[in-house]
């Protein structure tokens, strides 16, 4: 049994098959644009810009607005920068789902030069609370629990992990994105589009049974208006400076 809590292989398929079937990015699109907005109330151009898991490929171009040069990196590939190597770090959608995240914090520190920008978003606490929900009316159907929906970070804890990999001044920002489904299987479509389905280790290997699936769906149903359920995806923006020498 691995002590892990994502299992990456599981997730990197999942982002594979996400691509393959044209993968969703509306809420990446909506952070992203939050991002550059906020990195041009700087007002200053940076020299070196690494982004961390570049969901779609016009980003770095994009990026390009803001500094003369932008290198894209996976999250999986961390460990292999070198320190002080860049002004500016922006990560989205890369975050949210590493086994580390204190650690890939304190990479991305150290490979910053001083004065150097981190900014970045990923899902928070209270992201998918009508799936959480129809999990657990899955769950009590079966008549036993099991992992289905990934943990997220709260604002506090985000801001406390960046002041201990040796940020400055941080900032976590909260933006709620809604969507609204006819029922549970699209939203569940648009989650498998996203390669954001169940990748945690500990989660049941065996498929739901019919009545957990019928229990889960009613519960989704249960929250509609005018046949639609409204889902809630909270994005957390956070923005931290490497700290200036001397």
């Amino acid at each position: 049994m691995t002590d892990e809590l994502f299992d990456q292989k599981a997730m990197e398929l999942r982002r594979s098959r996400a691509i393959q079937r044209g993968r969703e990015t509306f809420l990446h699109e909506r952070a992203f644009e939050d991002i550059l907005e906020r990195i041009s109330l700087t007002n200053r151009r940076f020299g070196s810009a690494l982004l961390i898991g570049g969901v779609d490929p016009t980003w770095p171009e994009r990026l390009r607005a803001f500094a003369d040069t932008v290198a894209v990196m996976e999250p999986t590939d961390l460990m292999r920068l070198e320190p002080s190597s860049y002004d500016l770090c922006v990560t989205l959608g890369a975050l949210d789902m590493l086994n580390d995240l204190p650690q890939a914090l304190a990479i991305i520190r150290f490979a910053l030069k001083p004065d150097g920008l981190c900014i970045g978003a990923l899902s928070g606490g209270q992201t998918l609370p009508r799936l959480r929900s129809a999990m657990r009316a899955a769950d009590e159907e079966i008549g036993s629990a099991s992992p289905r929906v990934h943990p997220r970070i709260d604002p506090a804890a985000l801001a406390g992990l960046l002041s201990e990999a040796g940020f400055a001044m941080p900032v976590v920002d909260v933006d709620r994105a809604r969507a609204s489904y006819r029922s549970l299987r699209d939203l569940v479509r648009d989650l498998r589009s996203m390669g954001a389905t169940n990748s945690l280790s500990a989660r049941s290997k065996a498929p739901l049974s019919r009545a957990a699936i019928l229990a889960a769906e009613r519960s989704f149903a249960d929250d509609a208006e005018d046949g639609r359920t409204v889902e809630t995806f909270e994005i957390l923006h956070f923005a931290a400076w490497a700290p200036q020498q001397g």
